[in-house]
């Protein structure tokens, strides 16, 4: 399961007429960047689209192939990402499965991404999205459902029964239900039941 904490608090910034002209209009005129990978950024003006190279400082705009300057565009990519609202360079922008706010996550990383707020750990309360119940989480594993087998029948957890219809590339949360008191990173009571999900059945509940 990919987990990782939320972009940061935008800094304070300078007022507009304490900066130099390109780094006024960096800061002020209207842009997105997108993170593309390998240190790429895609800058959307209103007139037209500009590639970056954060690490090296280019940029595929006039001002930069003619003139050499650190372009407004540069210097834009530069201070979203101080700010947290861009990802740094080896990370990408992507939604958290549960509540689709954004976090950073390494390019490499795959499966769902949870932010602070949604990560499962042991002795959280989640709601069972196939039935509505509430279950306790017991334990977190970084194994996958479609490769975990359920001890009792021995088929994968992805492949059983009301699991069939949610992701089996994700990891396999075990919990117990209904709620039971499981102290946080505690044992687990021996008479209780423990059933495995996919991660993407279950959503925590503050």
């Amino acid at each position: 399961m990919n987990t990782i904490a939320s972009p940061k608090t935008p800094l304070s910034v300078p007022h507009p007429d304490q900066l130099d002209e390109r780094s006024r209009r960096a800061r002020t005129e209207p842009m997105s960047v997108l993170a593309l990978g390998d240190g790429l950024y895609e800058v959307e003006t209103e007139e037209t689209t500009y590639l970056v190279d954060v690490a090296a400082g280019r940029c595929s705009c006039p001002d930069h192939i003619f003139r050499g300057a650190r372009c407004k565009h540069v210097r834009r990519v530069a201070i979203e990402i101080t700010e947290g609202l861009a990802p740094p360079p080896g990370k990408l922008a992507v939604e958290c499965a549960d509540c689709a706010e954004r976090v950073f996550v390494d390019e490499d990383d795959g499966g769902p991404v949870y932010c602070d707020r949604h990560t499962l750990s042991p002795g959280d309360l989640a709601r069972d999205r196939e039935t509505d119940a509430r279950v306790t989480v017991v334990a977190v594993s970084d194994r996958r459902a479609d490769a975990t087998a359920v001890p009792a029948t021995g088929e994968p957890v992805a492949d059983y029964g009301t699991n069939s219809g949610y992701d089996g590339d994700v990891p396999v949360v075990a919990a117990v239900y209904p709620h039971a008191t499981v102290q946080r990173n505690g044992p687990v009571p021996r008479d209780l039941q423990i059933y495995l999900f996919p991660r993407t059945r279950l959503t925590r509940v503050e």
